[in-house]
């Protein structure tokens, strides 16, 4: 009995070791450095072949929302634009562009100009 209890706080003991380790510091790689660097823009992009603001417009905010370096998405279905304030660092506002003209196969919606405005 004696020889379990010393096995198991043995074993105890070595995985209390182990786990306190504190892990070495390492420097941060290129890409957490260049995600430290915020270079925020914003454009506004014209959008044709939206029929209506619940719809077409929520489904354009919804999935630009969710791309990365995408911080912020207004669209509206009156105005036909959407406002976008991106990372450059992370995405183009040509791309963004790209990925509204993608949404529905490339069959929905064109995009027409494209301006940079003022934060």
């Amino acid at each position: 009995m004696k020889l379990i209890k010393l096995i198991c706080l043995t074993v105890l003991l070595g995985a209390f070791v182990v786990a306190c380790k504190e892990k070495p510091k390492t420097e941060p790689s290129h890409r957490e450095v260049s995600h430290a660097i915020v270079n925020l823009q914003k454009v506004s992009i014209g959008i044709e072949g939206m029929t209506c603001q619940i719809g077409c417009a929520k489904t354009i905010e919804s999935k630009l929302s969710k791309t990365e370096g995408v911080t912020s998405v207004t669209v509206s279905f009156e105005n036909k634009i959407g406002e976008f304030v991106f990372d450059a660092n992370e995405i183009s506002k040509e791309e963004i562009a790209q990925k509204i003209a993608s949404i529905g196969n490339g069959e929905l919606y064109t995009t027409t100009e494209i301006k940079e405005k003022a934060l």
